[in-house]
């Protein structure tokens, strides 16, 4: 990515940064499914790609209830912008196992454009979590290109700002031969603001280093 790329990518967004009162919605809702008024999460993306051109990348998700609105920028491909509308269905305690599943549907334009189908999901379970979404992309200028993207995290929280783990990413956006890229993370929150560092594929030619700013409204 280009630091303007990145910038611009910054207004869009995801639910990683902490919700105001100290609440941490998971995934990448705003705000926990309870909350009756809006709230709004952006993150920029920052990926960096040892055998090829880094880009800027972005998510801004807006929430109020259990209704999520999410759009996207280079997710799904570099020069792609995409949108979707979710319902989030929760249950579970906080001090025992909890989850959220949000169905998702939406659409991509740019240099892939077609309908979208997908789930965003995450278990958690005193200080671990798995966070997983997916989602089919139906190309609608040939069908031999439709694809499933996916995104998961196994997440241990050793205090309440540091979060670190393992994730791997099924993807197309880098190239090369690996579809399926896996590494750790580690993230920080202070306050509304979350930063993080994803390292993929580490050591190989195919190295992804992804780094990333988050914050809530």
């Amino acid at each position: 990515m280009r630091l303007g790329a990145f910038l611009a990518a910054f207004a869009m967004a995801s639910g990683l940064a902490h919700a105001e009162g100290g609440e941490e919605p998971h995934g990448r809702r705003a705000a926990a499914p309870e909350k009756p008024q809006w709230e709004i999460a952006a993150t920029g993306y920052w990926n960096a790609v040892r055998e090829g051109d880094s880009y800027g990348s972005g998510i801004f998700a807006a929430d109020r209830g259990p209704l999520h609105l999410e759009a996207r920028v280079n997710y799904e491909a570099r020069h792609a912008q995409s949108a979707f509308a979710g319902w989030t269905f929760s249950g579970g305690k906080e001090d025992a196992i909890s989850f959220e599943i949000t169905p998702i549907v939406g659409g991509v334009g740019g240099d892939v454009r077609g309908p979208i189908a997908g789930l965003e999901a995450t278990v958690a379970a005193g200080k671990f979590d798995f966070y997983v979404e997916a989602e089919y992309v139906r190309e609608n200028r040939e069908k031999v290109s439709s694809y499933t993207y996916a995104w998961s995290e196994l997440g241990y929280r050793p205090t309440e700002n540091l979060r670190l783990g393992l994730v791997g990413q099924r993807t197309r956006a880098y190239g090369g031969e690996r579809e399926f890229q896996r590494g750790g993370f580690v993230q920080y929150a202070i306050k509304k603001v979350t930063l993080s560092v994803y390292w993929f594929n580490p050591g190989s030619d195919e190295q992804v280093v992804i780094g990333s700013v988050g914050i809530a409204f």
